[in-house]
């Protein structure tokens, strides 16, 4: 039997476990909440879908694209940055269009590290971060990110321990799954840290727009200095409920979305040219709807938080993402997470993320997206309520 070296690095899916589960009990005619895969309910904005649409009738938007993206959507997030942070980019040298961001980062690391290099990332974490990592040969240090601790003090310690020393350090606020979220002072420390280091540095801010009771997500590269040392991601997934049409962005340091740059043209023609397009308009057209999910997400959040307190699992308000990160009730922390995640769906009819699939750091907690509506957030309540009062 052959054996493919890239694919033995690779753990199990610990998700694959509890999603099996999930579709065995759905055919066999039960009504599974499933609030594990942070896969956006909502609908993609009208304005967008028309614009998609006209554009597809267009003959010649079926032909190849740039694999850069078109010269007009770079120039949409060139313009976003700014309005948004006061951030300068240039859209030939400082943006490219990435199939997502899960696929940009994934050909970053393809691009940039060599078997051997060192990465540093949070654990627990939205798995590409270390997985791209991995893949591609290099090897991740993992820092724990935990509410008992400072995570920029906990990497520099860490820092001073390892050789070979880190190339990369791969970072995302706010964060998936822990929901962590900084301010600007942390990523003052980052850059001057990375400078010093000579470290370049990845920030995922697919998160930006999903925040809530007045906090504001900062950019990494508002920093002075940030791009000289480091690029940010975003992608339209979840500000604009567009989680299919795979739009994401690259944007910041010259080398590094060069490098990101080149290799694509060797793999992939870009995105289907009219969602290019419709990502224009959501990108410059009204942004009424970014308020209105942000709105769902928090009345979500406050019926999941408020229902499970009432039935005794406490858990603080995150002021970021569309995720609650939960710690196992005491009672419960002996099974760890996957089993505790099998609990809440055979007894409770719920779906959770087990938190050991994000890292071994997250096997305390369980991930819960905001994917229903309320409605079935309550329900979901009573049925996690049967399995902590049994």
């Amino acid at each position: 039997m052959r054996e493919f070296t890239r694919i033995k690095r690779l753990p199990p899916y610990v998700f694959s476990i509890v999603t099996s589960m999930k579709i065995d009990a759905r055919r066999k005619g039960e009504d599974i909440i499933d609030l594990g895969m942070g896969n956006p309910d909502l609908a993609s904005p009208d304005h967008v879908v028309d614009k998609l649409c006209e554009a597809a009738r267009n003959p010649k938007n079926h032909r190849y694209s740039a694999s850069k993206g078109i010269t007009k959507l770079r120039v949409a997030m060139v313009d976003w940055y700014k309005r948004r942070y006061n951030v300068d980019l240039d859209p030939e040298e400082e943006v490219v269009v990435t199939i997502g961001a899960k696929e940009g980062i994934s050909h970053l690391a393809l691009a940039t590290i060599n078997p051997g290099d060192v990465v540093m990332a949070p654990s627990p974490t939205y798995p590409i971060h270390p997985y791209s990592v991995i893949i591609v040969g290099g090897e991740v240090k993992s820092i724990p990110l935990r509410d008992d601790s400072d995570f920029f003090e906990d990497m520099c310690n860490a820092y001073k321990q390892m050789w070979p020393r880190p190339k990369m350090l791969i970072i995302s606020f706010p964060h998936n799954p822990t929901t962590a979220v900084v301010d600007i002072g942390f990523f003052k420390r980052v850059v001057d840290f990375a400078t010093d280091n000579d470290i370049m540095v990845v920030h995922d801010i697919s998160y930006a727009d999903i925040v809530f009771d007045g906090y504001t997500a900062p950019s990494f590269l508002q920093v002075p200095g940030a791009k000289d040392i480091g690029v940010e991601f975003y992608s339209v997934s979840k500000s604009y409920n567009m989680p299919g049409w795979r739009i994401g962005f690259c944007v910041g340091n010259r080398e590094m979305v060069g490098a990101l740059t080149k290799i694509k043209s060797y793999l992939d023609y870009g995105v289907f040219q009219p969602i290019q397009i419709a990502g224009i308009i959501a990108l410059n057209g009204p942004q009424d709807c970014v308020k209105e999910t942000v709105d769902t997400y928090r009345k979500r959040r406050d019926a999941l938080i408020g229902g499970l307190e009432r039935v005794g699992w406490n858990i603080k308000k995150p002021l970021g993402t569309m995720f609650v990160w939960a710690k196992i009730p005491e009672q419960f922390r002996h099974l760890g997470s996957l089993e505790f995640s099998k609990l809440l769906l055979t007894e409770g009819k719920v779906a959770v993320s087990p938190g050991i699939g994000f890292g071994d750091y997250g096997d305390e907690y369980v991930r819960f997206a905001l994917v229903e509506n309320e409605h079935r957030i309550k329900q979901a309540v009573h049925g996690i309520k049967k399995v902590l009062c049994k």
